[in-house]
C-alpha cells in the first residue's frame, strides 16, 4: 500500500503527531486536509533528508534493514528485534587453543542475544507482551526503551503504519512509495560522495565460474574415492588436485599455521571461496557427507552432468542466509553495493559511505567485513568486477547480472 492509502486508514491522532512532525500549517480540522498536507510535506526530499541526517548509525542501520526487505509486515516484537540487531554492540573476545574452533558448526561463536530480556519472566512477560504491542498504548511507554522510541519516531515520521483489519491491528508496515522515495533520497546522498575512475587495463570477472566449479567438483566426487579424515575434511593430497581444476586459483589453508576466522561450516578447512562452494553443495543436496568418505547424491550426479538448477541467484540467496548472522544486513550491503558501482568506483570512497552500516564481528573488523565477506564473495557470484585503477586504487563496478540478481532488474538485450 502506499502513503495516501495508509493516511485514509491512521486515526487522527497519529495523522495529528505525523502533521506537528513536519510542521504543516492548516486542515486539523478536516481529515482529508490533514492528509493533503502530511503528503505534500513527505514528498519533499529535503524533509526526508533533514530527518535521516539527525539519524545515529544504529537508527540509520535499522532505517535500511526495513528499506530492502522483502516482506511487508512486522509485529512491535520484530521490529524490537531487528532494531536490536542493528545497535548490537562489537564485542572483543580472546579466544585460545582449538576449543573454539567450531569446525562443525557455521560460526565459531554465537553473537549476544540482544533481545535477551524479552523472554525473562515467564507469565508475568506473557500478559505485558500482548499490551506491549497495541499500537493505543505504546504513546504512554516509549521513554524507557530507546529501541521502541526509534519505532514510535518512525511512525511519527510517517514512515510506519499499523494495519487496517483486525488481523494486522497489531502488524506495522512501511509505505511502498516512502520506502521508494527514501532509498532515492539516499542514494542521492551517497552518490556525490563515490570516486569515479576510468576503466582498468586489467580486471577481474568471474561471471558463471562458481556455477562451473560446483559441477566440477561433484564430478570429482563422483569419480573419485574421496575419503575425510577424522575431523571431516578432505585429506590434503585429494584437496590440491580438486583445487587445481576450480577455476579460480587458492591455496589450501595450512594446519600448522592454526586454526582460522571465518563463516560457514568448512571455513577451517578450506579456503574461503571452495568452502563457501562445499557449504553450497551440501545444502543443494549434491554431495553427502559419511564419516568416512563424501559421496555424490542423485541429484549430484544430474549437477555433474550439467541437468541441476543450481544458478548463481540461488548461489547468492544461499550467501545472504549463510552470512546472515555476522552480518545482519547483509542485503542491505548488497543492495547498495549494485545501485551505487554503476561505473567504475573506488573501494576505498565506497568503504567511507558504506562504513555506518558495517559492524565488526569478532576478529573481523569493520573493513576486513567490507572486504572479504562482503566484496570478495559478490565478486565470486559475479555480482561486481574488480580491478587496479592506474592510480593503484582497487575499483570495482556492478556487472549487468549483479544488477539482474540483487536489485531484480531486467538483463539487458542480447544477454
Amino acid at each position: 500500500m502506499n502513503l495516501a492509502e495508509m493516511l485514509c486508514y491512521a486515526d487522527i491522532d497519529q495523522l495529528t503527531r505525523i502533521a506537528q512532525n513536519y510542521e504543516c500549517a492548516g486542515g486539523s480540522h478536516s481529515k482529508n486536509e490533514l492528509i493533503q498536507s502530511i503528503l505534500a510535506a513527505i514528498k519533499r526530499s529535503d524533509s526526508l533528508e533533514s530527518r535521516m541526517n539527525q539519524m545515529s548509525g544504529d537508527e540509520l542501520r535499522f532505517l535500511n534493514s526495513l528499506l530492502f526487505e522483502s516482506r511487508t509486515a512486522y509485529s512491535m516484537e520484530e521490529l524490537k528485534a531487528q532494531a536490536a540487531k542493528e545497535s548490537v554492540s562489537s564485542l572483543t573476545i580472546s579466544m585460545q587453543g582449538s576449543d573454539n574452533r567450531g569446525a562443525a558448526k557455521e560460526f565459531p561463536i554465537l553473537p549476544v542475544q540482544t533481545a535477551a530480556g524479552a523472554k525473562k519472566s515467564g507469565k508475568r512477560g506473557k500478559s505485558r507482551s500482548r499490551a506491549g504491542s497495541d499500537p493505543s498504548k505504546e504513546q504512554a511507554e516509549p521513554a524507557a526503551d530507546p529501541i521502541r522510541q526509534t519505532i514510535v519516531r518512525f511512525k511519527h515520521y510517517g514512515w510506519l503504519f499499523n494495519g487496517f483489519s483486525h488481523q494486522t491491528r497489531y502488524l506495522y508496515q512501511v509505505p511502498d512509495d516512502v520506502k521508494r522515495s527514501l532509498q532515492e533520497v539516499l542514494e542521492r546522498k551517497f552518490l556525490p560522495l563515490l570516486d569515479i575512475r576510468d576503466e582498468p587495463p586489467v580486471y577481474r570477472d568471474e561471471g558463471s565460474l562458481l556455477i562451473e566449479d560446483l559441477e566440477t567438483f561433484v564430478r570429482f566426487v563422483r569419480d573419485h574415492d574421496v575419503q575425510l579424515a577424522a575431523d571431516g575434511s578432505m585429506y590434503k593430497r585429494q584437496l590440491l588436485q580438486l583445487l587445481a581444476l576450480m577455476s579460480v586459483h587458492e591455496e589450501a589453508p595450512d594446519k600448522a599455521d592454526g586454526w582460522r576466522f571465518g563463516y560457514g561450516r568448512k571455513f577451517p578447512d578450506y579456503p574461503d571461496r571452495f568452502s563457501f562452494l562445499y557449504d553450497y553443495a551440501c545444502r543443494e543436496g549434491l554431495i553427502q557427507e559419511q564419516p568416512d568418505r563424501l559421496l555424490v547424491t542423485a541429484e549430484g550426479r544430474n549437477a555433474a552432468d550439467g541437468q541441476h538448477g543450481a544458478d548463481l541467484a540461488g548461489a547468492y540467496r544461499y550467501w545472504l542466509r549463510l552470512y546472515k548472522i555476522p552480518i545482519p544486513n547483509l542485503a542491505v550491503l548488497a543492495q547498495w553495493v549494485a545501485r551505487l558501482c554503476t561505473e567504475w568506483t573506488t573501494a576505498e570512497s565506497l568503504y567511507a559511505i558504506l562504513q555506518p552500516l558495517i559492524r565488526s564481528y569478532y576478529f573481523d573488523k569493520e573493513i576486513d567485513v567490507f572486504h572479504k565477506r562482503v566484496l570478495n564473495i559478490m565478486m565470486h557470484l559475479g555480482l561486481i568486477r574488480s580491478g587496479i585503477a592506474d592510480s593503484g586504487e582497487m575499483v570495482i563496478q556492478a556487472t549487468p547480472l549483479g544488477k539482474t540478481i540483487v536489485l531484480g532488474t531486467k538483463p539487458p538485450a542480447g544477454r
